[in-house]
């Protein structure tokens, strides 16, 4: 069976876990913000912030960016629907904007028209998606956002490592904090780090970052530079001395229980130290395929070999493609669709959405199919992935 995409558990991976088990913590201990610290150097960010998984992350800069009922975000439809989700989750108002036709990203110019079509202030965010691994322009969605006050968080769930070429030619790493007030990125087994769940927040925004980690734990505080009141101190002042007792602490605001784990993030670390060496697997794969396909009749688009591409997914677009998903399967590859387009999902559709709102999203879907794609993807079996495919269309 080769399945579309598959974590990479190593011996070293057991002993990280096994060694954090036999320990004094399971959660809330030293090896979470050691994986924050790791994951931040790795990314380029000033902070990060380790959380329960990737949805989790995405409703607390929701929440961070103190995102309100009634407020206008900006999403593509061609994501995972937690990437507009964390907008309803909050009570805000979700708008859709097609995707480019050749990057499979947010289309910049559909969002500035949207933009231009309303009042400045009609619009609080856009929520832009590194969808597959490539990553999105930042810079040009900074300068937008800046021109109309918006905030933005980058979803980089598919594209730790990834990176694009700014205006200077200098690399702008995924997540880097250097465009978006806050990014995301998953831990889910299929992605480039597994830690079974799990997800991150990076940010170089200090205030946020303080609000994050709030957030994250009930809203609750054990930090005297926070604290309010007690009623057993007059006036919030301490018993004794400028110091409260250990056992002190405040909720401050509504949050989430929405911690890692310890061996999780052991789990995590593990996996970041050969992160580089599955990313360049993943690029050679990427060449293999686009080499394959290249020229080919049956083939309407693909990923291709694309600078700074991270490859969580390798995307081609084909004619019939529920017949080669079914034969494919028949042959016991597993590929997969990534993804129905958010705004025709049933939830979303109650709001007015429907098909031909947006025509390239809706085009893409009914043709694109992600093939096999991870570090322990054999040459055997991409070739044997390959051929099946020709197979089919021959």
């Amino acid at each position: 069976m080769i399945p579309y995409g598959r974590q990479h558990i190593t011996d070293e991976d057991l002993k990280a876990v096994t060694e954090t088990l036999l320990s004094d913590y399971l959660t809330q201990g030293p090896k979470i913000k050691e994986f924050e610290e790791a994951f931040a150097k790795y990314i380029g960010c000033k902070y990060a912030v380790a959380v329960a998984n990737g949805t989790a992350a995405l409703h607390l800069c929701a929440l961070a960016l103190d995102v309100q009922p009634g407020q206008k975000v900006i999403t593509p439809p061609i994501t995972f629907a937690a990437s507009s989700n964390c907008i309803q989750y909050c009570g805000g108002e979700v708008v859709f904007a097609d995707i480019d036709r050749e990057t499979y990203l947010l289309d910049i110019n559909k969002v500035r028209a949207l933009l231009e079509a309303s009042p400045k202030g009609t619009y609080q965010g856009i929520v832009p998606v590194d969808f597959a691994g490539r990553a999105v322009n930042l810079e040009a969605f900074k300068q937008l956002a800046a021109e109309y006050n918006l905030w933005l968080i980058e979803d980089s769930c598919h594209a730790p490592g990834g990176y694009f070429t700014d205006s200077k030619s200098n690399k702008q790493y995924c997540g880097n904090g250097n465009f978006a007030n806050l990014a995301i990125f998953s831990f889910h087994p299929v992605k480039h780090i597994a830690s079974g769940e799990g997800g991150m927040i990076t940010t170089n925004d200090e205030a946020l970052y303080q609000r994050l980690l709030t957030l994250r734990t009930h809203g609750i505080v054990k930090n005297n530079d926070a604290y309010t009141n007690d009623i057993s101190f007059a006036a919030g002042q301490p018993a004794e001395g400028n110091q409260y007792p250990g056992w002190y602490m405040e909720m401050q605001a509504l949050g989430y229980n929405y911690r890692i784990t310890d061996f999780q993030a052991a789990l995590g670390m593990s996996q970041l130290k050969r992160a580089d060496e599955g990313l360049a697997k993943r690029r050679q794969i990427a060449g293999t395929y686009e080499k394959a396909f290249t020229g080919k009749s049956y083939i309407k688009g693909q990923s291709g070999v694309v600078e700074g591409h991270a490859y969580h997914l390798y995307v081609i677009e084909v004619e019939n493609r529920l017949g080669l998903y079914n034969y494919l399967r028949e042959q016991k590859i597993f590929a997969q669709v990534h993804y129905i387009p958010t705004h025709l999902m049933p939830y979303y559709r109650r709001f007015g959405w429907k098909e031909g709102d947006m025509p390239v999203a809706e085009q893409y879907y009914r043709h694109c199919l992600s093939l096999p794609m991870f570090p322990t993807l054999t040459d055997e079996q991409q070739l044997y992935v390959i051929d099946c495919i020709e197979r089919f269309y021959a």
